[in-house]
């Protein structure tokens, strides 16, 4: 039997590093996250990827976010404002990770309502534990799965390309 950590999950990768976003791919194919991984490169594009805006029309709502703080156009922590401040958005988790470990950026964004801050690890090895411990934890959202929000087509689904 499967748990929830055994099923594809959908991931927006918000990340404006293309290395940074590399590395966050196959750490989580390593650490064994099955799922559709999306990616987009700042704030504005992470914004209307969840509102399905502007050239997202089709995207599904992710059940997991991956956000780095330091973006152009809209930085981090106003995505996650905008998010967790929006009835139709503020049920995804949403997962901090950063190179900073200053004390403040994690205070500030845990007020902001984030689900989990991550310092990003310098070595591959070190954020396949990071991607392990993601999977382990089951994000889900809640309520989902055969709901109004499955019905209006914010569950994810097999459209996007898998890993």
């Amino acid at each position: 039997m499967k748990n929830a950590s055994d099923r594809p999950i959908v991931i927006l990768l918000v990340e404006d590093d293309v290395g940074e976003a590399r590395l966050t791919e196959n750490a989580l194919r390593k650490g064994g996250v099955r799922g559709d991984l999306y990616h987009v490169r700042d704030g504005v594009e992470a914004i209307r990827f969840l509102r399905r805006e502007a050239g997202y029309a089709g995207a599904p709502l992710p059940e997991l976010v991956l956000l780095d703080l330091d973006l152009p156009r809209k930085d981090g922590r106003e995505v996650l404002a905008e998010v967790k401040g929006d009835p139709e958005l503020r049920l995804v988790p949403v997962v901090i990770l950063s190179t900073s470990g200053v004390e403040r950026d994690v205070a500030e964004t845990y007020g902001l309502h984030a689900n989990a801050y991550v310092v990003k690890p310098v070595d591959l090895d070190r954020f396949v534990q990071v991607a392990r411990a993601i999977r382990s934890s089951g994000f889900r959202l809640r309520g989902c799965r055969g709901g109004a929000r499955e019905q209006a087509g914010f569950c994810g689904g097999t459209s996007a390309p898998g890993w």
